[in-house]
């Protein structure tokens, strides 16, 4: 893992490059690390079932985004600034909390 407070290349940019770097933004400075990997981790019973109700309302909110209708709908009751999809997406895990 490299760090670096001034760097000119890596100034703001932030995610992966090629799977083979992570370049992440801190207050403290840009740190440059090795791409995870995460092909041997096993999520738990619980991770399952939080992983397939959160695929489970983002369909829900693509449904309704996709929609032009339902979308015109929906941003009718939302508060200003909030956003359709975002917004499902939150109505929806809310509706299924366990």
């Amino acid at each position: 893992m490299a760090r670096t407070k001034k760097g000119i290349l890596l100034n703001e940019i932030s995610g992966a490059i090629g799977k083979q770097l992570v370049v992440k933004q801190y207050a403290y400075g840009t740190v440059v690390s090795a791409y995870p990997d995460m092909s041997n981790v096993k999520p738990s019973k619980l991770q399952q079932h939080k992983q397939t109700v959160f695929a489970k309302a983002v369909a829900y909110a693509q449904s309704i985004t996709r929609n032009p209708a339902k979308k015109k709908e929906y941003a009718k009751k939302l508060k200003k600034g909030e956003r359709v999809y975002n917004a499902a997406i939150k109505e929806y895990l809310m509706k299924h909390r366990k």
